[in-house]
């Protein structure tokens, strides 16, 4: 081999060598390595043998055609005999092959099944994808709990909790996500929990979820859904047993309207007229009327869908999950706690001192341009005049002050 051919090859190994290691990083908040839960440990548990074999597999087939690339190559040689072959070799290259797929396919098989099993499940939530965010809706059950046996500790009856972009659940409970789309078709996958499951327009998928600890766990749609399917993300939120019973009577809690004469009363009249067509914040009355504001986006958006901001600052991110609602030290701060402190961590919310003021505030400003969503007037044609996402609302920077002292109380 001639020196420059020698290299090259060299180059191309330690390129292919550096790429393989940039894939193993240890703290990929989505490493398929790193089973958080039983439904992911299944699957870990049977990509290690597979990759192993694989990885057999494949260095015997590189050596095989090293060798033969190599020791055979061309010289000017005369073309050797034709002969038919060898029958025992063709025969073992038939058999061995086959042992090896079934090999992997019995265990494959019973580790789909296992993973489908959804009879053990403590605890219901409904979850539908539409362009481009996840919505979480927490049913009452016949006995009037939440989420197999939760019940607010007031004593007052439960009623249904919507959420979007983080799911919460409590630890060690069989979760199980009833899961379709109002729109296209969407693909759910928290790798650290389970593996991947399509969310298809009029039916519904059943996943079932469990963590074996606090924390969370970040999550992508992994079906193209659109123009801004790169930007549809999820994350669950694992609490334990006191800190979901916490976060459960948070969520239940009556609306408490912000103090009169403050900005964020301000806020909340830009929030009426300007976001509650589509948003809806349960328990909202408006001051002028004293009429329950009842968002409509069935008559505006094309999924009839927008997120519920019910309590948005005790969630960690908006518009998506795709921005964090925490500045990065304070989101390192909850991501990287302990397990024994993350819920209160977590359950403190947004305060206006970690607040993501610079990315909410874009968000606010104009959100197809931060979020390509299709929202341009002259594309509403083919959505009968309704948006694929969130439009331009044309907002004063003194309306989007008033907006964030609004939002800021709703935790």
């Amino acid at each position: 081999m001639t020196s420059p051919a020698r290299r090259r090859l060299t180059a191309a190994a330690l390129a292919a060598g550096g790429l393989l290691l940039a894939g193993c990083a240890s703290d990929a908040p989505q490493d398929t390595w790193q089973p958080e839960g039983p439904n992911a440990q299944k699957i870990h548990n049977l990509q290690w043998p597979v990759f192993a074999i694989a990885g057999v597999v494949g260095i015997a087939v590189f050596v095989t055609v090293a060798i033969v690339i190599i020791r055979f190559r061309d010289r000017g040689q005369p073309i050797p005999e034709q002969t038919h072959g060898n029958p025992a070799l063709e025969i073992g290259l038939t058999i061995l092959p086959a042992i090896i797929l079934a090999g992997i396919a019995v265990p494959t098989v019973a580790t789909v099944f296992a993973l489908a099993e959804t009879d053990d499940t403590e605890c219901t939530i409904n979850v539908t994808g539409q362009q481009w965010w996840w919505e979480y809706d927490y049913p009452v059950a016949e006995d009037g709990t939440i989420c197999g046996g939760y019940t607010p500790s007031n004593g007052e009856a439960a009623s249904p909790i919507i959420t979007s972009g983080q799911l919460v659940i409590p630890t060690g409970t069989k979760v199980l996500l009833r899961g379709t789309s109002r729109d296209v078709i969407h693909s759910y996958w928290i790798p650290a929990l389970n593996g991947k499951r399509d969310m298809v327009p009029g039916r519904v998928h059943y996943l079932r979820l469990e963590a074996d600890q606090p924390g969370i766990y970040a999550g992508q749609c992994t079906e193209f859904c659109g123009l801004s399917h790169a930007n549809m993300r999820m994350e669950a939120v694992a609490l334990d047993e006191a800190d979901f019973q916490a976060w459960l009577d948070n969520e239940l809690e009556a609306y408490t309207p912000p103090e009169e004469g403050t900005l964020a009363a301000e806020g909340e009249a830009v929030y009426i007229q300007q976001c509650a067509r589509c948003h809806q914040v349960n328990g909202l009355t408006d001051p002028a009327s004293g009429e329950l504001v009842v968002s409509a986006p069935d008559q505006y958006v094309w999924s009839g869908a927008a997120p519920n901001l019910t309590n948005l600052m005790t969630r960690n991110t908006f518009a998506g999950a795709t921005w964090d609602l925490l500045t990065e030290s304070c989101r390192d701060d909850v991501w990287n706690a302990s397990p024994e402190e993350f819920g209160a961590k977590y359950l403190e919310g947004v305060t206006e001192e970690c607040l993501n003021q610079v990315d909410l505030r874009e968000w606010l400003r104009n959100a197809p341009a931060k979020k390509p969503m299709y929202a341009e007037p002259e594309q509403l044609t083919e959505t009968d005049g309704k948006y694929r996402g969130m439009p331009y609302l044309a907002l004063s920077e003194e309306q989007i002050d008033q907006l964030v002292a609004y939002l800021l109380e709703r935790k």
